[in-house]
This record gives structure tokens, C-alpha cells and sequence, in this order.
């Protein structure tokens, strides 16, 4: 009986040190986890491999059918529009990983189309790549510096308000990973909705 709570109580403990202070699967300098071939909406598959010209990669769950991540939609087409220049050391990736009728691929394409999407739209029916990450929130944002660790994660700003947040997260981590420094702030809760996994069967 004292060997089992033994045990129970190292695995508690080893599960704490491997996890951030929110995000239960990941903690900041933990190496990002890479996806691959998934479809995006321009037609293309993508992989993190294609992006190593980039010294910081911003990855940022989100969907179609959350209210708050589309509260996020203008700031992220913002975000991505002043790092889009050919020469930027900085690229925008969201991933949506909802498998409900609003959130799959031919909706994401209408959405990306309507909004003028410059930044890549990638959908992962799998959910693997989320649960890798530990995301559970759309919009959950995560900062991979040049060594692809993970440099900040969650939230955007300190308000889905956009008129009233007041703290943006997401930038200065940008330019502290850039610099090759560690981030003043570098995890926060994210806001949003609770990404929609599905339901494992046994």
C-alpha cells in the first residue's frame, strides 16, 4: 500500500516538473512539437521543416466556430500582415483542429478567403498536433524561437476585448525571442473555447 502511494506520488510529481504553470503537457524550453503534411487552405500541404528560414515561428490554435476566436481574427490578420515582408524573420502558422461540420477544411477555406487570410490555415482532423502542444483554448498561441522551443504560450493580450486589452503578450515575446532572450512574461492562461477533442474510446 505505502510502495503504491509511493509511486502515485513520484508520478504526481514528475508530471508537475514536466508541465507549465497552465499548460499541463508543455512548460517554455521544451522543444516544439513538429507537425507534418497537414492540408492548409491554400490547396498545399505544410510541415514545421518548411519554415527554417524563420528565426521565430508564432503558432496559434483557433477554429471557425468559436466567438472569441474570431473576436482574435482582426489582431491576428494584423499580426501577420506586419511580419508578412519575404524578408521577415517572423511567420504567423493557425491550426484548427475541430472536427465539427463549421470548423472543417471547405469552411476554413470560405473563412480565410473572406477575411483575405495572409498567414497559413492549416487543419489537423487528428488533433494530435493540439494535444502535442497541450493546447486546450481557441485562440492559444505559442512562440518557437530559432532552436524551435517553445519560447511563450497563451494568450495574445490581457483582454478578448479587443478595446479593452490594455497588455499585448505576444509581441514582446516575439522581439525577446528574436533577441535571443527569454521573455518577461513567458506563459500566460489563454482565453477562448474549449478546443472540441474528440471523445477517446477504449
Amino acid at each position: 500500500m505505502f510502495r503504491c502511494f509511493a509511486s502515485i506520488l513520484v508520478l504526481l510529481f514528475s508530471t508537475t516538473l514536466q508541465a507549465g504553470e497552465f499548460n499541463k503537457k508543455l512548460k517554455v524550453g521544451d522543444p516544439a512539437p513538429a507537425w507534418k503534411d497537414l492540408p492548409g487552405t491554400d490547396g498545399k500541404t505544410h510541415s514545421l521543416a518548411d519554415l527554417k528560414g524563420k528565426e521565430v515561428v508564432v503558432v496559434v490554435f483557433t477554429c471557425n466556430s468559436c466567438p472569441i476566436a474570431e473576436d482574435y481574427e482582426d489582431r491576428i490578420v494584423a499580426f501577420a500582415k506586419k511580419h508578412s515582408a519575404d524578408d521577415s524573420k517572423v511567420t504567423l502558422v493557425a491550426i484548427n483542429v475541430n472536427t465539427v461540420p463549421e470548423d472543417r477544411l471547405d469552411k476554413m477555406k470560405a473563412r480565410s478567403n473572406k477575411k483575405k487570410f495572409t498567414f497559413t490555415y492549416l487543419y489537423d482532423e487528428t488533433q494530435k498536433i493540439a494535444k502535442d502542444f497541450g493546447a486546450t483554448y481557441t485562440p492559444e498561441f505559442f512562440v518557437l524561437d530559432k532552436d524551435r522551443k517553445i519560447a511563450y504560450m497563451g494568450a495574445m493580450d490581457d483582454k478578448s476585448n479587443e478595446k479593452e486589452a490594455k497588455v499585448n503578450f505576444l509581441e514582446p515575446a516575439v522581439e525577446a525571442a528574436l533577441k535571443g532572450e527569454k521573455a518577461a512574461k513567458a506563459e500566460t492562461l489563454a482565453r477562448g473555447c474549449m478546443i472540441r477533442f474528440k471523445k477517446e474510446r477504449d
